[in-house]
């Protein structure tokens, strides 16, 4: 399989989802601006949305949105753990939280990255977040990641999403768990790895 990604991007979740569970995988950049791969593809003919994350299967068959492909890894690894049982309620909490994260705060972020978005919005959306950002921080109070005391999909995309607060002006002094949270999932091997790859560590 391969996953397209760009550094950074949504994309690092499912990236560190790949090293997590152990699968064997190629990359390819994307260039998100020319919407050209690095091999020079037409990224719109492989995705017509345009955007990362996208995994193509060995046959043939491309998954697109993040949550959708880190739940199919994680059920073709199920000792991974990267996320439970089909039918289980920490099934159900888990794309609870997966679908929070895409559309509370993942989707939350996206203005701020926006040249054209109006310095007043960006100060609502940053308002916004935080609202979004104290539940999550709250929630994180006495566990080690999102799902408990086990790495799961959520705690890479969550992971994937908080970084971007560095570049968009988003404070996350405050929020404790959330700092502690971030530091635990950084340390982590695979996740390291992840992120060599991409060129966001020095390896």
């Amino acid at each position: 399989m391969k996953l397209y990604y760009s550094p950074g991007a949504c994309s690092l979740s499912p990236h560190i989802v790949l090293n997590e569970a152990g699968f064997n995988y190629e990359v390819e950049r994307v260039d998100t601006a020319s919407k050209k791969t690095e091999k020079g593809a037409d990224f719109f003919a492989i995705n017509p949305k345009g955007y990362v994350p996208v995994l193509a299967l060995d046959d043939g068959q491309i998954l697109t949105e993040g949550p959708a492909i880190v739940q199919y890894l994680g059920d073709q690894k199920p000792a991974s753990g990267i996320v439970p049982k089909a039918g289980s309620m920490e099934r159900v909490r888990t794309q609870e939280w997966l679908n929070f994260i895409t559309s509370e705060l993942h989707k939350g972020y996206s203005p701020l990255f926006r040249p054209t978005t109006p310095d007043e919005y960006k100060k609502i959306a940053r308002e916004n977040l935080a609202k979004r950002l104290a539940i999550l921080d709250k929630h994180l109070a006495g566990k080690q990641y999102i799902m408990g005391d086990k790495f799961s999909a959520p705690d890479a995309y969550a992971f994937t999403v908080l970084r971007w607060s560095q570049y968009t002006g988003v404070d996350l002094s405050s929020f404790t768990n959330i700092k502690a949270f971030m530091e635990r999932v950084a340390a982590r091997p695979k996740v390291q790895e992840a992120m060599k790859q991409e060129g966001l560590l020095k390896g």
